[in-house]
Parts: C-alpha cells; sequence; structure tokens
C-alpha cells in the first residue's frame, strides 16, 4: 500500500501569514532577494563589482565562440632565429598575430589571423604572411 504524505504547505491552512511573522512582512517583491530574476535590487551591487558584463545583456551567445590566442612579433622573430633555414616556415595554428616589435629575419608566417600592422611589418621585411 502506497503511503501518502501531506504536503508541507496544509499546516499553514487557516493562518494569516503563512510563517512569514508579522503581517508587515514579505509585504512586496523585495522580500524575495535572491532567487532568480525578482529582487535585483538585492545582486545590483554584486553585479557592478565582479559581473560588469551581465548589465543589459540580451539574447544568447554562442557556446562554441572560438577565441584566438595573440601573439606579438618579437616572439614570432625569436621563433625564426632558432630555425636555421633563410626562409623559415612557422605555423601558429589558432594565433593572430599582432604588430607589437619588429621581425629580424624574413620568414613565412601561418597564422589564423593577422593585424594589419603586423602584415605590414611581416611584408617590409620580406617575408609572406599566410592565412591558414
Amino acid at each position: 500500500m502506497v503511503v501518502r504524505k501531506e504536503s508541507k504547505n496544509r499546516r499553514y491552512l487557516g493562518s494569516r501569514r503563512w510563517g512569514a511573522g508579522n503581517i508587515k512582512n514579505r509585504r512586496g517583491k523585495g522580500s524575495r532577494g535572491g532567487v532568480g530574476k525578482s529582487g535585483k535590487k538585492h545582486w545590483f551591487t554584486y553585479i557592478v563589482k565582479y559581473a560588469p558584463e551581465r548589465i543589459r545583456a540580451k539574447g544568447f551567445s554562442k557556446w562554441d565562440k572560438k577565441v584566438l590566442k595573440t601573439i606579438d612579433l618579437d616572439k614570432v622573430s625569436k621563433l625564426a632565429r632558432k630555425n636555421d633555414s633563410q626562409k623559415p616556415v612557422i605555423e601558429l595554428k589558432g594565433y593572430k598575430v599582432l604588430g607589437d616589435g619588429s621581425l629580424s629575419k624574413p620568414a613565412v608566417i601561418k597564422a589564423s589571423s593577422f593585424s594589419k600592422s603586423a602584415e605590414e611589418k611581416i611584408k617590409g621585411a620580406g617575408g609572406e604572411a599566410q592565412k591558414i
């Protein structure tokens, strides 16, 4: 035989405020401070300090968004110097090459993306910038 339990709200039937204490308590929506989207005023200072990107955010963001890592021309130049060939080929899949620094040796650089200044500096040094 199935044992049936009474629902928890049965004990509050007949009482005036359902365990809220004084009649003044739980009057408005301000009492729901931490529950879901209601009572945002209680979380506003937290959002401003720790998650400002959530303010005025609408819609959905793509969960598999690919963010490229960045690398400067100085680091690429060090990689080119380590290679002994005349025009070394450097492959940087998943990287965006930024134009900070200079390229000391002409090289063929294959990367996912380049900034405009990086492309100009690579071509100026006698190298090639190829997008993967």
